[in-house]
């Protein structure tokens, strides 16, 4: 562990400068943030800024024990990404003060995650002799690594949802709702349900509960396929970029930014290939 640490203090010293800039200014604004929300009794979100803190450490972490080295770009933009999340949407209640602020980070999660997708397939493209996939493959599969990603994510609000009784599925107030559930006759054909102006919810022995003002509340399917949908926008987007840089490395090179990389990826081939000479 303490070989980790030293070599991750290593990294760090040798981040680039604006890289260093960025998570420090990060770090002290989360910093401050812990610390008023100490004075104000919210541990809750104590805890989720020592998250924001230790995710922002991943890529120096990465580097340190797996030999990733992430660009300069894309390390900031992983940082950046969490403070926006975690600080500024969950902390600040961005999610609601801004109502795109969601549509946003979504968008971002499918360009990055498609980012790493793409640099672990183009890796192990380049590197090896016996492997050679084409660029739409390539694109291919970064899209559904960022579409996997995204729904994994759901689940876990949805889990969130039922377990703790959250709302990471942010419900939302329609006018119009069709079900099945509706039919007296109980046959599969949908009633629709137009201009819904309120919404009365009462328990089982009548006592009203809630009323719910200007429609019906759906309960956060309309919020999960938004953020599917434009997490396959920012997907789609970098797997065209990757193409086109898989076939023009040289000309488009927007794509290079965010893809990431292993220090001296053939050490471990050349090792054993040596070590099987002297077998010999």
């Amino acid at each position: 562990m303490k070989k980790i640490v030293n070599q991750a203090k290593e990294n760090y010293k040798s981040s680039k400068k604006s890289c260093i800039i960025v998570l420090n200014v990060c770090v002290f604004a989360v910093l401050a943030v812990m610390i008023r929300q100490i004075f104000l009794g919210n541990f809750q979100n104590v805890a989720l800024c020592v998250l924001s803190i230790a995710l922002m450490y991943i890529p120096v972490f990465l580097k340190s024990t797996m030999r990733i080295t992430l660009p300069n770009v894309l390390e900031i933009a992983v940082i950046v990404f969490v403070f926006a999340a975690e600080i500024l949407g969950e902390i600040a209640n961005f999610y609601n003060k801004i109502p795109i602020w969601d549509s946003i980070l979504h968008t971002t999660t499918g360009f990055l995650a498609a980012s790493v997708g793409f640099g672990l397939i183009d890796l192990l493209n380049t590197h090896s002799k016996r492997i050679q996939m084409t660029p739409f493959f390539v694109g291919l599969v970064s899209f559904c690594f960022s579409m996997t990603v995204g729904v994994l994510w759901e689940f876990f609000e949805f889990s969130g949802d039922k377990m703790f009784k959250k709302d990471m599925q942010k419900d939302r107030i329609v006018t119009v709702i069709s079900s099945v559930e509706l039919n007296p006759s109980g046959e599969n054909k949908e009633i629709v349900v137009k201009n819904i102006d309120h919404t009365v919810l009462y328990d089982k022995d009548g006592n009203e509960l809630e009323r719910i003002e200007g429609g019906y509340l759906d309960i956060g399917i309309i919020d999960t396929m938004k953020d599917l949908a434009v997490n396959m926008l920012g997907a789609a987007v970098f797997s065209t970029a990757g193409f086109l840089y898989i076939h023009r490395r040289d000309k488009y090179k927007f794509a290079e930014g965010f893809i990431i990389t292993v220090d001296n990826p053939d050490n471990g081939r050349e090792e054993s290939n040596s070590e099987d000479t002297i077998n010999n």
